[in-house]
């Protein structure tokens, strides 16, 4: 969220949003999130998350996606209101923080940066390796990511960072890159096999290895 309101203003109401994507590196999928550079004070040079003003005439869901789309230019796969935010010193002058959390498809991000308008501000950062933020965003950065790896123990949040058809081996490779440690891959399997929150489908993927079965996620699971 960008602050600047002045002496004399009531108290003003933000949205920002932690976007999370996966992106390719050597040592395999890392879980990444885009900043935002500040191009006025205070916090002038510094990074921080994507957000603005709360229009009066806008719910805050609608404030989340416009706000995120104006900053980074990026469409979420999925957005949630995470936490307020509302210290008396998180800012120079009063501000709440209505904050979200957001997904977006690893097949979906490059295609949105090449954007034409995509902001030059605009750089994605390691999830677990941030630079130092402005405000209370380090906090809020922390806090989605907390939420983050909670979450996708028991829900079928990892959805929002694959494409509809996926393999096992995809699927884990999003768990091993939002928790941060690598797992079993038998063991994996075996408890997701025995699930009923993924459905197989007729397709597979070929490759270097023999074709693998494309998943999708049940819907009404």
């Amino acid at each position: 969220m960008t602050v600047e309101a002045g002496e004399n203003d009531a108290i003003r109401v933000g949205v920002s949003t932690v976007i999370f994507s996966l992106r390719s590196a050597p040592d395999g999928d890392r879980l990444m999130l885009p900043l935002v550079r500040r191009t006025r004070e205070p916090h002038l040079g510094m990074w921080a998350l994507p957000g603005g003003w709360l229009d009066p005439a806008e719910d805050l869901d609608a404030a989340a996606s416009r706000t995120l789309a104006e900053t980074t230019a990026l469409a979420p796969s999925y957005l949630e209101q995470l936490y307020t935010f509302g210290a008396v010193d998180r800012a120079p002058s009063r501000a709440i923080a209505i904050v979200y959390w957001a997904l977006l498809r690893s097949d979906l991000v490059d295609a949105q940066r090449a954007v034409e308008d995509a902001p030059e501000n605009v750089e994605w950062f390691d999830a677990d390796d941030l630079p130092e933020l402005a405000f209370d965003h380090g906090r809020i950065a922390e806090y989605a990511l907390w939420r983050l790896r909670n979450k996708v123990g028991y829900s079928t949040i990892a959805a929002g960072l694959l494409p509809d058809e996926f393999t096992l081996t995809e699927l884990r490779e999003v768990y091993e890159a939002v928790l941060g440690r690598r797992l079993d891959p038998s063991n994996f399997r075996r408890l997701l096999e025995g699930s009923d929150e993924l459905v197989p489908t007729e397709s597979f993927r070929t490759g270097k290895h023999r074709p693998a079965r494309l998943y999708r996620y049940n819907g009404s699971a």
